[in-house]
């Protein structure tokens, strides 16, 4: 059984990248008209997609083969579809071949998958044939029960790498065009250059200011992680860890759990754009940096806390990115949870709200809360009405403000009431 590696974090959502890409080879029987690859239906130069924006994570509608239309995150970085719930494709004949272990981030042990040969891929008008897919033997990311929607797998690569890729956050529009017809033009944003390594985008345009100077790092532009930045710490300090910072599970890698430290950049350049008081991570070595095969090249990621504030095009195939601000996203304060609890999602609609997990000494934990209590009203409104978006950003905004939760434990309900506190 082959042993590769494959990086995929979940930073309350999701963070991610890959160093492992199954490749697609021709078939002689397949009919020589027959596409080949990554392309547009009919002659289309140019298609627009929406997508769906939940927890600061892309959501797009894919089918493969003549399955169902599935919910796939779009990720910069991630060099092969990735098939995270092989029940979505249960329906499928496909063809199996070798099984592969998947070696990432996390403290646990490495996952099993297999490859899957020639398969046909679809996002409406965007079409792909004869495509080899990585299917995990189980759904060990659980990626619907954080995202809240249902999650079937994550794809990127290929799609930025065969096009010119506009992310319009505001209108949830992909706009994706062939890059011979792509044209930049000053009105489109400030244009940076990208450099392309183990297929995820690299770029120097981010500075952090500290100690009175400002300090140019290399990040990977990263729309499959949700938060705002990511950073490793340096062995010469070149990125310090602020002074207050909390301890925190960071999310969920492919091998488990990522702890960590939270804390707050007291300011940042992106491009010309200058962001204050931004809420960053800091991985411990053990479960993340030190498994990252290019982390001597890096010094973190830009996720789509940070990402959605423009709107942001990338060209592979001409080594740029071009940024343009959404003026009132820019005034947006970083903010992470403020009541230490960790939610997550289950039953058939996803509707189903349930306490993973309490920060020690939060305002959740004083108020009595605990693992595996049902979240059944949130501010007189039912969370069945409710996303866990909705969720994580009523957490999250309001220092002092005053929560009410209605709650079900082994049977009985009771209302639990504490008040936010921002903690970094």
């Amino acid at each position: 059984m082959k042993k590769t590696e494959f990086y995929i974090v979940i930073f309350l959502i999701l963070l991610s990248g890959s160093a492992y890409r199954v490749f697609a080879q021709k078939s002689e029987a397949w009919e020589p008209a027959d596409k080949f690859g990554f392309f547009l239906e009919g002659k289309r130069k140019i298609t627009r997609i929406p997508f769906e924006f939940h927890s600061n994570l892309i959501i797009v509608p894919v089918q493969i083969n003549n399955s169902d239309t599935l919910h796939f995150i779009l990720d910069t970085g991630v060099s092969t579809t990735l098939i995270t719930d092989p029940n979505a494709l249960n329906n499928q004949k496909l063809d199996l071949t070798r099984p592969v272990v998947l070696s990432g981030a996390g403290e646990g042990q490495a996952v099993s998958a297999h490859v899957a040969l020639d398969n046909s891929l679809s996002m409406l008008r965007m079409k792909a044939n004869h495509q080899n897919l990585l299917i995990l033997d189980e759904d060990f990311l659980h990626l619907s029960e954080y995202v809240g929607v249902p999650v079937h797998g994550i794809f990127g690569y290929d799609i930025f790498n065969n096009f010119v890729v506009t992310i319009d956050f505001n209108h949830k529009e992909l706009i994706l065009e062939e890059p011979g017809r792509y044209k930049y033009r000053k009105r489109k944003g400030d244009k940076y250059p990208i450099t392309i390594e183990d297929t995820k985008p690299f770029t120097n345009a981010v500075a952090l200011f500290a100690d009175g100077r400002e300090h140019p790092i290399r990040v990977i532009i990263d729309t499959g992680a949700g938060h705002a930045l990511f950073l490793d710490k340096t062995e010469d300090n070149i990125i310090p860890v602020p002074e207050k910072v909390i301890r925190t599970q960071l999310g969920r890698g492919l091998n488990g759990i990522i702890n960590g430290s939270l804390g707050r950049i007291e300011r940042i350049k992106f491009g010309r754009f200058e962001l204050d008081n931004i809420v960053a991570s800091f991985p411990d070595s053990t479960s993340f940096g030190s498994k990252l095969p290019d982390r001597d090249e890096r010094q973190g990621n830009v996720g789509c806390e940070l990402l959605r504030r423009f709107k942001v095009t990338m060209n592979y195939q001409d080594r740029y990115m071009v940024l343009k601000p959404v003026k009132k996203r820019l005034r947006e304060a970083f903010e992470h949870d403020m009541s230490g609890l960790e939610v997550v999602a289950a039953g058939s609609k996803l509707r189903d709200y349930y306490v993973r997990a309490v920060a020690k000494d939060s305002p959740a934990q004083r108020a009595g809360l605990t693992e595996g209590d049902q979240i059944l009203f949130v501010n007189d409104r039912a969370a069945a009405d409710i996303s866990i978006s909705e969720i994580y950003k009523m957490l999250q905004k309001g220092d002092g403000r005053e929560v009410e939760l209605l709650i079900k434990r082994e049977g009985k309900i009771f209302f639990s009431r504490f008040l936010l506190h921002r903690m970094i």
